[in-house]
């Protein structure tokens, strides 16, 4: 159980990281194009300086770096409006792990006996251990009738699994002797 919660886990971590958000990647363009225009113009201006004569062409560049550089940066102005949109079968496979998780973790409480600690803590105690208890009680009062053998078979009667359990001890016994 635990290694299958582990294998959600893995799977719903990689799922989350290859989905990457829309937005992130078109902010993460824009910023790759407004690097390379930065990169462009400032190269722009080394060409002139290095070589006069080459003003038209660099006055030429850099007004197209300082036009990527301004549609980089509406870009980013106009993406505040979008909003990401998850597919509807990634919200399934998040439903389910979560949905999984919570069953895994009913049944670790379950098996572990905290879950019993919890009925008991809170005041819900099955009616069969609450009829066994008072079964166990009238055992133990002198003024009722039942006995030992009684209460055992009223165990066993409610309780299939300490009937199995029972069962099994008599065997081992006798095949110790």
């Amino acid at each position: 159980m635990i290694a299958m919660m582990r294998w959600l886990a893995v799977i719903a971590f990689v799922l989350a990281s290859a989905g990457c958000s829309p937005t992130q990647r078109i902010a993460e363009r824009a910023n790759s194009i407004s690097s390379r225009a930065r990169d462009d113009e400032a190269a722009w201006t080394r060409a002139e300086k290095a070589h006069p004569d080459l003003s038209g062409e660099a006055s030429a560049g850099r007004k197209r770096a300082a036009a990527d550089i301004a549609d980089a940066a509406e870009i980013h102005r106009q993406l505040t409006g979008v909003e990401d949109q998850t597919p509807w079968w990634a919200s399934m496979i998040v439903w389910v792990a979560a949905a999984a998780c919570m069953v895994a973790g009913f049944l670790i409480l379950w098996q572990s006996g905290l879950l019993s600690g919890l009925r008991v803590l809170v005041g819900w105690i099955p009616r069969r251990k609450m009829s066994q208890a008072e079964f166990a009680v009238n055992m133990l009062d002198p003024d009722r009738p039942e006995s030992d053998r009684e209460f055992l078979a009223a165990l066993r009667a409610q309780d299939s699994e300490f009937d199995a359990a029972f069962r099994k001890a008599q065997e081992r016994r006798k095949a110790s002797k």
